[in-house]
């Protein structure tokens, strides 16, 4: 059964990995091999593919949160590295560690973990009362309340449609600068609750918030243009026959992770048709491993945040 059992990181706040046997039973192919985590999290994917690896087998972790960077201090194994940073910069940093075009496999858990939405601190939940941040790497870049101080009308409604698929999103922006000229917004119920007033069609189940928050998250974090240069980074860093695995947990990243690996599975298609070309010409540099896997029933009773996750697998074919 493809479930986690709960981790306790620290400050409390629970943890399980989703799709965790699944994503290494696919991650891990070759148990002397060295393999890189691109979102350690609170630890439960990287504990596991340790626990697959020979004793010749290397694991590489990366995370930019300073929480889940203190979390793998508890990891006390020769075969594991960990780096601070965004998984982004993968690339240099497997080369620094002399890995880069050798790795077996590359892991990345996109997204928000169940410990960064728990804490109220960390400002990413419209359900705790917290300072406005969202930041992955609170040390760095700009706050979700930052944006919302400076951002014009029109560029805050073009972040809810682009990054929450918000209908309303041109309304609920004019809504949240009006309620600025009081007073700036720093709390995380504060913008809450004038999103819901201001919101005129709550979906069933769903606060009104939501989108808006996950837009903020997504722009403070720059998520999608990172998951995009982590993915090209990836293909160069894997070893010929190395798998990439990606678990994505909404359609904004499914879609590129999906489109980035049917571009590379069917190659160069912009070439004059008629014209004798071989396989290795077309530049098919990935091959699919399966259809897109989601997590079992079982699991999602255990862990509701895991039931819009969605994992991909793909070998690189040189």
């Amino acid at each position: 059964m493809p479930s986690s059992a709960p981790e306790q990181p620290a400050r409390g706040f629970r943890h399980a990995s989703v799709l965790l046997d699944g994503a290494v039973e696919a991650l891990v192919h070759d148990p002397e091999g060295s393999y890189l985590d691109g979102t350690f999290g609170r630890g439960g994917h990287a504990r596991a593919i340790l626990a697959r690896l020979a004793p010749e087998g290397h694991l590489l972790a990366i995370d930019r949160d300073p929480q889940a960077i203190a979390e793998a201090a508890a990891i006390d194994d020769p075969r594991f590295t960990i780096e601070q940073g965004e998984f982004a910069r993968l690339g240099e940093i497997a080369a620094r560690h002399g890995l880069h075009g050798r790795l077996a496999g590359i892991l990345l858990d996109v997204g928000v973990s169940s410990p960064q939405l728990d804490d109220p601190e960390r400002g990413f939940s419209f359900l705790r009362d917290g300072p406005l941040d969202m930041r992955m790497d609170p040390s760095r870049g700009e706050s979700a309340a930052g944006f919302l101080a400076r951002a014009g009308e029109g560029e805050m409604a073009a972040v809810f449609k682009a990054y929450g698929e918000e209908r309303f999103a041109r309304r609920l922006a004019r809504a949240i600068v009006a309620r600025r000229l009081e007073r700036p917004f720093e709390r995380t119920v504060d913008l809450a609750e004038v999103v819901k007033a201001a919101h005129p069609s709550w979906e069933k189940g769903k606060h009104p918030a939501t989108r808006v928050f996950q837009a903020l998250r997504i722009q403070v974090n720059g998520e999608l243009k990172q998951l995009d240069a982590a993915l090209e980074a990836a293909l160069e860093a894997l070893a010929p026959g190395g798998h990439l695995v990606v678990i994505s947990f909404h359609s904004l990243e499914d879609r590129r992770v999906k489109r980035f690996i049917r571009d590379h599975v069917r190659g160069d298609t912009d070439l004059p048709r008629g014209i004798p070309v071989r396989d290795d010409q077309l530049k098919r540099r990935l091959a699919s491993l399966g259809k897109a896997r989601r997590p079992s029933t079982e699991e999602v009773q255990e862990n509701p945040r895991a039931r819009s996750a969605v994992m991909r697998v793909a070998r690189k074919r040189y």
